[in-house]
C-alpha cells in the first residue's frame, strides 16, 4: 500500500465486479453464440433440443444426481424460489432463516403473501442464525450463500438425513462455487446470472424426490398463476424438466448460458469453477489483510462467502461509499462495487469463476487511491 494519491498505472483488464448480473466468462463475445435456434419456436425440435442440452450441461457441471430433476423456469432465481414456495408450502409448519435481504424477501412471501405462521430466525448482516436450533419438522427456507451479506452456511451437516420437512435452498450465489450435498437438498433454485455470468430473466428449479412427492400429494389452498403450475392431471409435468418450458424462454439467453456451461466444461467442470472462485477469494483476502481501513463484513472465515464478498470500510457511510464507488467507475477501474442498498454501507466484490484473479489483484491499488481521494474530498467539503 502506498501513501500517494497518484492513480495506479495498471487497471483490471476486465473491471466487472458486479454481484449480479456478473462478469461474462473470459473470451466471451455475442458473436460466439450459436444462433440457429433464434427466430424459431421453442417448441420446435431445435428449440427443445437446445433447452434439453442446456439442462444436460447444468446437470453435468453441477454433478447433480439422477435423483434430482432440473428445469428452466421464468422469473430468474426469484421466480424459481417463489414457484417452489407457492406450490409446496402449507402442508406443514414453516421455518424461514433470514440474515440478509433476499432471505427477508422469502419471509415476506411466506408471512404476508401466503399468510403462513412461519417461525422466523434472523441474524444481523455478517452473521448466521443458530443453525442447531432449526426445527426440521418444518419446511425450512434459507439462502445457501447470502449475496447481500457475504455470509454462507458452512456446509450441509446441519441438515438432518431424517428431516420431516423439506429443505428449500436459494442457492443462486452458491451453485458452481461450492460442493452442494444434493442428498440434503429437496428444493434448490438459482439463476444463470451469478457464477456463470449468464443473462437474467430465467430461473433454474431443482427438485429432489421428496419435493416431487410433496407436489403429487399436496394441493395448496391458494390459487396458482399459470407460470407456477408444475402439475398436470395430478402428476408432475415432466416436460418442464426436459426443456418444455412453462412459458416462452429467450433462446438467446439459453444460448448464452450454453456458452458459459461449455466454457465451464473446458475448465474441468465443477472443480475448475471452484478453483477459480477460491483463487479470487484468496486474492481479495490478501488485499483486505494488508489494509487496516478495510475488513470483512463476515468475520467468521468458516461462513464467509467466496463469491459475493462484502467488505466494511472504516468510517464510511452511504455517501462515502457512493462517492468511492463512483470514482472507481469513472476511472474504469471497477464497476458496481458498492454494497447492496439494504446492507450496511460498504463494498461488495464478486469473486466468482468468471472473474480473473489478476483483475482482483490489480484492484488493490485502486481501492487505496479511491479511499484516499474520497477522504480528501469529504474533508475539503
Amino acid at each position: 500500500m502506498t501513501d500517494t494519491n497518484a492513480r495506479p498505472a495498471a487497471k483490471p483488464a476486465r473491471p466487472f465486479f458486479s454481484s449480479g448480473p456478473c462478469a461474462k466468462p473470459p473470451g466471451y463475445s455475442p458473436e460466439k453464440l450459436a444462433t440457429e435456434s433464434l427466430g424459431r419456436s421453442h417448441r420446435a425440435k431445435i428449440g427443445k433440443s437446445r433447452l434439453a442440452y442446456c439442462i444436460d450441461l447444468m446437470r453435468e457441471v453441477l454433478e447433480l444426481p439422477d435423483t434430482h430433476r432440473i428445469g428452466i423456469v421464468p422469473g430468474s432465481d426469484t421466480g424459481a424460489f417463489e414457484m417452489a414456495m407457492w406450490t409446496m408450502l402449507g402442508a406443514r409448519g414453516v421455518t424461514a432463516l433470514a440474515w440478509e435481504s433476499f432471505g427477508e424477501g422469502w419471509v415476506t412471501d411466506a408471512v404476508k403473501q401466503l399468510k403462513l405462521e412461519a417461525n422466523v430466525m434472523r441474524a444481523d448482516y455478517g452473521q448466521l442464525p443458530d443453525l442447531d436450533k432449526v426445527d426440521w419438522s418444518d419446511d425450512v427456507l434459507f439462502t445457501w450463500n447470502g449475496t447481500t451479506s457475504g455470509v454462507r452456511v458452512p456446509d450441509g451437516e446441519w441438515i438432518p438425513d431424517d428431516r420431516e420437512g423439506l429443505s428449500f435452498a436459494d442457492a443462486t450465489s452458491a451453485v458452481f462455487a461450492y460442493d452442494i450435498p444434493w442428498d440434503k437438498i429437496d428444493v434448490a433454485t438459482f439463476s444463470w446470472q451469478k457464477v456463470l455470468g449468464g443473462e437474467g430473466g430465467h430461473g433454474v428449479l431443482i427438485l429432489g424426490p421428496r419435493a416431487v412427492q410433496r407436489l403429487e400429494e399436496y394441493t395448496p389452498s391458494w390459487p396458482l398463476p399459470k407460470v407456477f403450475r408444475l402439475m398436470s392431471k395430478g402428476k408432475l409435468a415432466e416436460g418442464v424438466f426436459k426443456g418444455e418450458t412453462i412459458n416462452t424462454p429467450s433462446m438467446l439467453a439459453v444460448e448464452d448460458a450454453i456458452f458459459a456451461l461449455e466454457w465451464a466444461k473446458g475448465l474441468g467442470g465443477l472443480k475448475g469453477l471452484q478453483g477459480r472462485s477460491d483463487a479470487n477469494a484468496v486474492a481479495l483476502d490478501k488485499i483486505v489483510a494488508e489494509r487496516d481501513w478495510l475488513s470483512h463484513l463476515a468475520a467468521d472465515m468458516g461462513t464467509r462467502s467466496k463469491t459475493s464478498v462484502c467488505l466494511s470500510v472504516e468510517g464510511a457511510d452511504a455517501d462515502f461509499i457512493k462517492q468511492f464507488a463512483g470514482l472507481l467507475e469513472k476511472e474504469g477501474a471497477a464497476y458496481d462495487v458498492a454494497g447492496y442498498r439494504d446492507a450496511p454501507p460498504g463494498l461488495r466484490i464478486w469473486c466468482g469463476a468468471t472473474v480473473d484473479t489478476a483483475d482482483i489483484e490489480a484492484l488493490g491499488p485502486w481501492l487505496d487511491w479511491a479511499y484516499a481521494e474520497t477522504k480528501a474530498a469529504l474533508a475539503a467539503a
